[in-house]
């Protein structure tokens, strides 16, 4: 028997209530990337090669629960100012998280109006203290 070969993440699904409402949430405030619509009501982003699929529930999972899904950014306080600037519900601030031999885990998390949490991260090289690592 052949072993499955998995070689990587390819694509996430988050479940949300108007598809429309939240593609256009991603796209124009958070700024992920387009890349298209497909029937009956999806749209897919790219995530540096991932890509994620907002869509509706199918009938009978409309409780079923999302994965948070961790965005990482090359600097959490400046895109945690952006998000709050547009308007994102803010769950939690940007706090460090832990503290690894070369480097720090920070993370923030928010809400995407559809009923997900979603966190930035951002891995700052041990002793950055301004960020944008």
């Amino acid at each position: 028997m052949m072993a499955a070969q998995v070689r990587g993440l390819g694509q996430v699904a988050v479940t949300v209530g108007n598809v429309e409402r939240a593609t256009a949430f991603y796209r124009d405030v958070v700024g992920l990337r387009f890349l298209f619509s497909a029937p009956p009501k999806m749209s897919f982003f790219d995530l540096g090669g991932v890509r994620l699929l907002l869509g509706e529930p199918e009938p009978g999972r409309e409780q079923a629960a999302s994965s948070i899904l961790y965005y990482r950014v090359p600097d959490i306080g400046a895109a945690h100012a952006e998000l709050a600037a547009r308007g994102v519900r803010v769950e939690g601030e940007p706090h460090l998280v832990a503290k690894l031999p070369d480097h720090e885990l920070w993370l923030a998390f928010y809400a995407d109006g559809e009923g997900n949490t979603f966190a930035l991260m951002e891995e700052r090289p041990a002793g950055d203290k301004t960020g944008g690592g």
